[in-house]
């Protein structure tokens, strides 16, 4: 949950384990890596930004500041919380439960710039502040969480809830924060904490090695070309950027392309030679587990017989137990059950459309006089463009010109933000930045009164992780007055300068989606900071983004936005319908895949023997022998992580990757809901305003999707969009029984 108490480590989930722990810090220890602040520059993390909305002071913020701010941090809060276990008056709401919510704010300040920073713009100073503060921070967090005074008022408080005259937020407040002392193992024996400690602080270091290692091998593993001529198929703004990346790494005359975070690479697309396709694969799939100095698979492992611990101290007998025990699915038989009732029917649609591969394979090779080969992982993407193009009469590239960035930016995400919820939208280019290509926006609601501010930061680049997120600079809250500040990261190849930046469909829908969280930031509405914006279960909070996604090909968004670069002209509608029609396309990959690595991290977190954790040497074979048990192996379709690199399960989705596909059977359903009432209209916008975005986790996830929708999920409408329709189970969120 994102509250001063929580340290701001949600914002850091990507790169920092939940959980922590060893010895507290004393307020007079001294940092062992953070180099003091000259004392001519005064700290700006001690005291809240004076820009608008408290906007980061990112021209401020030097790598030497963030040291003493941890520091500072913490012995701040310890000493709040000190005041409140020693108040001699008897434990109230306000001196116990608010006096939490409003401690640690310069910690919690520092953290959230720091970990997105490290997420966004890591540098080597900022990697040795994270390894020596990641066990400090959580060894903080356990000396708040494990102190029995401070649990015993709290304890007070939750048994008489109902009594207090709070509203239902309060209340809900006192039951979150006793839940949270539970689950950190407050109730457990001293000689149990002790261990528990030690455990945490062992995970944050690990956690942190692992994320350090996966971006360290993704800049190493880069594919170096020699000749512009094996390029061939590449579009040439890629191999323009290929050729930009190798003079960055002073290659000149070379080409590097850089591997994204997937096991899939978008390359493998285009390229028509088929061993450097290969290559490209293989240095995919082999990443952090080849035995160098990046190599994650002894990380894995010991990663796991922690959390198998930790879980099996705290009364559950696996951690997927644990981690599921506060989400909406609440069991491992609940989550088993779908991903098992999906799996089937994934792979069977994934080997028709392999068929088509092969034959496409075959008629290709016989008409060149050669003989055939068979279809492997990297030649799927390759030929399945070319299926779409003989089935669709289309390919990806002629989308491109159609969908430049910031035009897709402000006049297709922008402007369905407006339809729905009447938001207005300024650019301004006066405040201090951590990278000079970012794009920020003043967000205001239809009555002019300012509601955000918005960063755009779209690029690639080495210093960046993987993938693509939201997170939150400033939340909004009641409690101290905030407005939120919040920022989309994409990983868009950055073309060089005077070039257009082109994206492809996926990336379209990408930042739809990932606007779909800065929308459920933007809108909170809550009083306490525990609550805001995306401070809702894991399987919860991608529904909001994923109906996002609904808008980025809904006809009037965009005819707004899907305009050639050059000329202008809208995208023809032939090519539309064309889009249209293959929008099932591939879906048995894309399933497939997905699959692959939900029931992976169902697999890793369901073991429940400390001796059935596999060792390092075995981490791969464990891998393959969980796929092919759950029915989801199919060579020519890996997974879309594998463990090694699965950065995911090992930040803030341990046990809960298959939270995407959770959050789309509610998103599918409500798409539908939407459809039929009107579609893309206010009253629709301010219905889902009024009863989900806003309320962040103030109430319990599921009411918020029936006072929404007004009934229960259905997993239908999800079948449907799948191609899955006809295997399909009555089974959804909120219907299951474990």
């Amino acid at each position: 949950m994102k509250h001063p108490l929580a340290l701001a480590l949600a914002t850091a989930l990507a790169t920092l384990a939940l959980g922590a722990c060893q010895a507290p810090v004393k307020p007079d220890q001294p940092a062992t890596t953070a180099v003091t602040a000259p004392k001519a520059a005064p700290n700006p993390l001690f005291t809240a930004s004076p820009l608008p909305l408290q906007f980061p002071q990112f021209d401020q913020i030097q790598d030497v500041h963030f040291g003493p701010a941890f520091d500072r941090g913490m012995a701040e809060q310890l000493g709040e919380i000190d005041a409140i276990v020693n108040n001699p008056a008897a434990p109230s709401f306000d001196n116990t439960i608010l006096a939490m919510e409003r401690s640690g704010q310069v910690l919690q300040r520092t953290a959230t710039v720091f970990f997105s920073l490290v997420g966004a713009d890591t540098n080597d100073a900022r990697k040795a502040i994270q390894a020596d503060y990641s066990p400090r921070l959580a060894a903080h967090r356990d000396a708040i969480y494990l102190n029995p005074k401070l649990f015993e008022r709290v304890s007070s408080l939750y048994r008489q809830r109902n009594q207090l005259g709070l509203d239902a937020e309060g209340v809900r407040l006192i039951e979150r924060y006793h839940d949270d002392f539970v689950r950190a193992g407050a109730e457990l024996g001293a000689a149990q904490q002790e261990r528990l400690k030690v455990i945490n602080g062992e995970l944050a270091k690990l956690a942190t090695r692992f994320s350090q290692n996966v971006l360290a091998e993704v800049n190493d593993s880069a594919i170096v070309v020699d000749s512009k001529e094996e390029l061939d198929g590449l579009p040439a703004n890629a191999i323009a950027a290929a050729a930009e990346a190798a003079k960055a790494r002073k290659l000149e005359g070379k080409y590097v392309l850089a591997l994204q975070n997937t096991t899939g690479q978008p390359a493998e697309t285009y390229l028509n030679n088929r061993a450097l396709r290969q290559r490209i694969h293989e240095a995919s799939v082999t990443r952090n587990s080849r035995g160098n100095a990046n190599d994650n698979t002894a990380i894995v492992a010991q990663i796991m017989k922690l959390r198998l611990e930790r879980a099996q101290m705290l009364g559950y007998p696996d951690y997927a137990s644990y981690s599921l025990a506060n989400q909406t699915a609440k069991t491992t038989a609940a989550v088993n059950k779908m991903l098992g009732e999906l799996a089937p029917a994934a792979v069977a649609n994934a080997r028709r459309e392999a068929a088509d591969l092969q034959r496409m394979i075959d008629r290709e090779q016989k008409a060149k006089g050669q003989k055939s080969f068979k279809l492997e992982p990297w030649d799927w993407a390759y030929y399945a463009e070319k299926v779409r193009k003989a089935k669709y009469a289309f390919d990806e590239a002629q989308l491109k010109p159609y969908l430049e960035a910031k035009n897709v930016l402000e006049n297709g995400v922008f402007y369905a933000a407006g339809q729905l919820y009447g938001l207005k939208f300024r650019q301004r280019t006066d405040l201090p930045l951590y990278q000079p290509d970012l794009l920020v926006y003043d967000v205001y609601n239809e009555d002019g009164t300012q509601l955000a501010i918005f960063i755009e930061d779209m690029y690639a680049r080495p210093s960046k992780r993987g993938g693509a997120w939201m997170n939150a600079y400033v939340q909004q809250n009641r409690l101290f007055g905030t407005k939120p500040v919040v920022a989309n990261h994409l990983n868009v190849p950055k073309p060089p300068a005077g070039e257009p930046t082109l994206l492809t469909w996926d990336e379209t829908r990408t930042m739809f989606h990932e606007f779909g969280h800065a929308l459920h930031g933007m809108f909170s509405d809550v009083t306490y900071p525990y609550f805001a914006g995306t401070s809702v279960p894991r399987d919860f909070v991608e529904f909001p983004s994923q109906v996002n996604e609904m808008w980025a090909d809904w006809p009037s968004v965009l005819a707004n936005y899907a305009r050639h670069y050059q000329t202008g002209e809208t995208m023809p509608t032939e090519l539309l319908d064309k889009v249209t029609a293959a929008a099932q396309f591939n879906e048995g990959f894309r399933t497939t895949e997905y699959l692959g690595a939900a029931m992976l991290d169902q697999n890793w977190h369901q073991i429940r023997q400390a001796d059935a954790v596999p060792a390092a040497d075995a981490v791969m074979s464990f891998e393959t022998d969980a796929l092919k048990r759950d029915g989801i192996y199919y060579p020519p379709v890996p997974p879309r992580y594998r463990t090694p690199y699965f950065s995911h399960i090992m930040g803030g989705y341990a046990a809960g990757y298959y939270s995407y596909i959770w959050s789309e059977v509610l998103d599918a359903d409500t798409v539908q809901w939407i459809k039929q009432h009107g579609g893309l209209t206010r009253a629709n916008g301010d219905r889902f305003r009024a009863t989900l975005l806003s309320r962040g986790g103030s109430k319990d996830a599921l009411d918020l999707f029936r006072d929404f929708t007004g009934g229960e999920p259905d997993i239908k409408p999800l079948l449907e969009r799948r191609g899955l329709a006809g295997h399909a189970t009555k089974a959804a969120p909120g219907k299951r029984k474990p």
